[in-house]
């Protein structure tokens, strides 16, 4: 009946000391959790990124300086060939210069401090919008291809006035330059209530837009060239406008306020979307050439990559520089992003799209450009890439402009 023959030959329960344990801890009201202590290696926690070697080309060698400002250079633009660039700033001047020499072929005088300016994207017009306080002139530069000038000159001057049923657009006059502003190269000057402090072209050519931040619920006009006719696509100003953009090919609007961005339709008149930049003040905006990421800086140094199929907040916020941002932009070509600052930098960064959708952008810095001396609390103001090479124009406030490659 019983195993044992004897109480002496039971063995020992093998769990005894362990639960007799267990009890007295149930006793104590201890809790019976080990602490498992997790070995981390605090590498293993960084994204793996590609080595800046790797993903050659980009600008990183100062080339070029281009001198002869003599006051704070505010803004540039390359001419679509990458054979010009124009410069302008506070010297109430805009010179044109030729990339590869750094020879200045021409001075306008302006008459007033210069705050945008924009080239005509059309290879075949030889045309360059500028921002002068309160006036935007359409410039024909003269440079280059002679035929292409003067069937330019005959497309302005081909203008027959209509006369339209419509009420005029008032707070912009447009008007044809007098006979000493042909010969200093102007064509149209369109006269605005309030200084312009921003120009930009659509990708066609014909369209421009200026934003008038002080002009109320009238800071945004979208200019026509060939029909000489202004409109004003909103009623009512949602806040303080600092910049907006066409899209590179579908019919969108950029607005940017102080803290948000708002996309519009233009064929349905319509908002389409708003992005929230979670900073204090925009400064600046650039879009990809194929329209679906944007990127934004602001006042507060941060500089946001936004996926706009992905979401309304920014996928990526770059804290890279110690002052404000002055200017963003994208390369045409290369998969290249670069931030101009006042701390008298530019940090260029590899921002590669995928056409896998279910892929992020890398995102990589690669490259800090310094040479630009910071005066007066202003450093860089102003950063465009060259349309076919990975090179990069800075104007500074030290009265230069530079060229990386």
């Amino acid at each position: 009946m019983y195993r044992y023959s004897s109480l002496r030959l039971v063995p020992a329960y093998n769990k005894f000391i362990q639960e007799r344990f267990e009890r007295c801890l149930d006793l104590y009201l201890c809790p019976r959790q080990r602490k498992m202590r997790v070995q981390v290696n605090p590498e293993d926690l960084l994204p793996k990124l590609p080595r800046p070697k790797d993903l050659q080309p980009f600008p990183s060698t100062e080339s070029i300086i281009y001198k002869g400002h003599t006051g704070v250079v505010r803004c540039l633009a390359v001419d679509p060939s990458g054979q010009w660039i124009a410069s302008g700033g506070d010297d109430k001047v805009v010179k044109f210069w030729e990339v590869c020499t750094g020879r200045c072929l021409k001075t306008l005088q302006c008459g007033g401090a210069v705050h945008s300016m924009a080239w005509n994207p059309n290879p075949s017009l030889t045309l360059l919008a500028v921002a002068v306080e309160h006036k935007a002139l359409i410039v024909n530069h003269s440079l280059g291809d002679k035929l292409l000038c003067a069937a330019t000159d005959e497309l302005i001057e081909s203008y027959a006035p209509q006369d339209e049923a419509g009420p005029k657009e008032s707070g912009v006059e447009w008007s044809v330059a007098s006979e000493d502003e042909y010969k200093n190269g102007e064509r149209l000057t369109i006269k605005h209530s309030k200084v312009i402090s921003q120009i930009t072209w659509h990708g066609k050519g014909d369209y421009f837009a200026s934003v008038v931040p002080q002009g109320g619920n009238k800071a945004v006009f979208i200019h026509q060239m060939t029909k000489r006719r202004s409109q004003c696509p909103f009623k009512k100003a949602k806040g303080l406008i600092q910049r907006v953009l066409f899209h590179p090919t579908r019919p969108f609007l950029f607005v940017a306020t102080q803290r948000f961005i708002r996309v519009y339709n233009l064929t349905k008149q319509e908002l389409t979307k708003k992005l929230v930049s979670n900073v204090k003040w925009i400064s600046s905006m650039a879009v990809h050439s194929k329209g679906d990421n944007l990127i934004v800086g602001s006042y507060d140094r941060r500089l946001c990559w936004f996926d706009m199929d992905l979401s309304t907040k920014p996928y990526k916020t770059l804290r890279s520089h110690k002052k404000a941002l002055r200017q963003v932009a994208f390369h045409r070509h290369y998969p290249l992003f670069a931030s101009a600052s006042d701390d008298g930098t530019v940090i260029v960064c590899h921002g590669r799209i995928f056409n896998d959708l279910m892929q992020n952008p890398l995102i990589v810095p690669v490259k800090v450009l310094k040479g630009h001396k910071v005066q007066g609390e202003l450093g860089v103001l102003d950063c465009q890439f060259h349309p076919s090479q990975p090179w990069i124009f800075t104007a500074g406030a030290d009265h230069l402009i530079r060229l990386y490659t």
